[in-house]
Order: C-alpha cells, then sequence, then structure tokens
C-alpha cells in the first residue's frame, strides 16, 4: 500500500530542483518499464498495478498500488499500468566528436521537443547530444516520456556551448534560414550539427563556430518548421551513404 508521505516524495520528483538533488527520475508505461528493466538503469522503486505484476514477474523493490493511487503519481493525463523510480546515469567521460556525428543544441525549451530528438537521434545512430545549459533537462518526465526508451541508448552532457565548440577540430553545421541546402550537402562520417532555440534559432554567441550554414529549402508556405522535424530532416541527409 502507498503511504501518503511516499505519494508525496514521488511527487516531488516532478520538479527539477527534487531530481537534482535526489539524483533520481521518473518514468512511466509498460514501454519504458521494459527497456529500462532490460538496461544498465538502476531502478531504486517499481510502483504497479496487481494485474501488470502478475504479468511482468521482477526482481525489483516493488510497490502493489491501484489505479487510482498511479493516477495520484503520475504526471500523465492517462496513467499507465507502471512507474519507475530510476537514478539518474552519471558520464564520467567527456564527447569525443572524431569519427562520429553529434547534435548541439542551443537552447531548446520544449520538453517535447528534446524528447522526440533524442528518439530520432538514436533511430539514425546518433549517440550522443550537448546541450547548453539552459536547455530543458534531460531527466524531466515530459522527456523521458517522449523519447519512448530512446534515452537509454543517447548521452547527453550539458555545457557551456562557445567553451565547447571553441575547442572541437570537427566541422561544425548550423541550421539556419539563410543555409546552404540540405540536398546540396553531402552525408558525413564526421561533423556537429546544432540545432537552435525553437523561437530564437542558434544564438549569437554560438555562431561564430558555425562553419557551414544548412538549411531545409522550403516549398510551401509555412514561416517555419518544429526544431523535432527539422532535425530529422537534416539527419536524413547527414546520415545518408557517404559513398
Amino acid at each position: 500500500m502507498l503511504s501518503k508521505n511516499e505519494l508525496k516524495y514521488i511527487q516531488s520528483l516532478c520538479q527539477k530542483k527534487q531530481r537534482l538533488q535526489e539524483g533520481l527520475f521518473l518514468a512511466e508505461g509498460p514501454k519504458l518499464a521494459k527497456e529500462i528493466l532490460s538496461s544498465d538503469y538502476r531502478i531504486e522503486k517499481l510502483y504497479a498495478t496487481a494485474e501488470w505484476l502478475a504479468e511482468n514477474p521482477i526482481n525489483v523493490d516493488t510497490t502493489t498500488v491501484t489505479e487510482i493511487e498511479l493516477a495520484k503519481m503520475s504526471s500523465l493525463q492517462t496513467p499507465n499500468e507502471v512507474m519507475l523510480v530510476c537514478r539518474q546515469r552519471i558520464i564520467k567521460e567527456e564527447p569525443d566528436f572524431k569519427n562520429t556525428l553529434s547534435l548541439v543544441l542551443d537552447g531548446l525549451q520544449d520538453p517535447g521537443n528534446l524528447g522526440t530528438i533524442i528518439r530520432i537521434a538514436d533511430w539514425f545512430g546518433v549517440k550522443q547530444i550537448v546541450a547548453s545549459e539552459d536547455t530543458v533537462e534531460f531527466y524531466n518526465p515530459k522527456v523521458i516520456q517522449s523519447t519512448m526508451g530512446s534515452f537509454i541508448r543517447v548521452k547527453c552532457w550539458y555545457r557551456n556551448l562557445p567553451e565547447l565548440l571553441a575547442t572541437t577540430q570537427v566541422p561544425v553545421y548550423g541550421a539556419l534560414l539563410n543555409g546552404r541546402s540540405i540536398n546540396k550537402t553531402k552525408a558525413l562520417k564526421e561533423g556537429i550539427l546544432v540545432i537552435g532555440n525553437e523561437s530564437k534559432g542558434i544564438r549569437e554567441a554560438v555562431m561564430p563556430f558555425i562553419t557551414e550554414a544548412i538549411t531545409i529549402p522550403r516549398i510551401g508556405k509555412a514561416e517555419s518548421l518544429n526544431a523535432a522535424v527539422a532535425t530529422g530532416i537534416l539527419l536524413s541527409h547527414l546520415c545518408g551513404k557517404t559513398e
């Protein structure tokens, strides 16, 4: 049975300050549970309905909850059978931009965008993302939910981007409206793709480090593309065959 103190503690993990302080995060739903249980993420506690537990025997610290209790714990509009409290991953190594394609995110604020970009990166085999220090938090519950499990396979660092890019030795491509058509850009084995803020784009402090501006040619009359959609289109070109 779920105690009031336990419920209050779980609800507190919906706040960034508490997540950072505790080094924990929340994940909800059968698909995420299956992915995390098969990963190297440490599960501190699992809460699930009796029906889910009957079909999924597991060897972790578990509390059986009712659907009503799960609804009180959940940040989702429709709670989904199981919730996990997990330990955040500590990445000890620094990002290595050699012989790989990496994403750099400059000031993204929408958790759904970040989660979708992580999922897109996973689809195209991009294994590392470096985000500006003011980009939405990787372990935000909405980010985790939007990744559909891809956060397990994609590493993410938060860094001062101008300082980081000043030391890199690989080409830096920036997604800009006035750039070269992506259709005329060859696929990459090595490089960085910078995606800017949803409304302001790539900021002035980062612009000097862009070695090539690229864009998605517009055929219709839309003013802009969603950051995650644009990332998907750009990666579909940049991650193509290089021969």
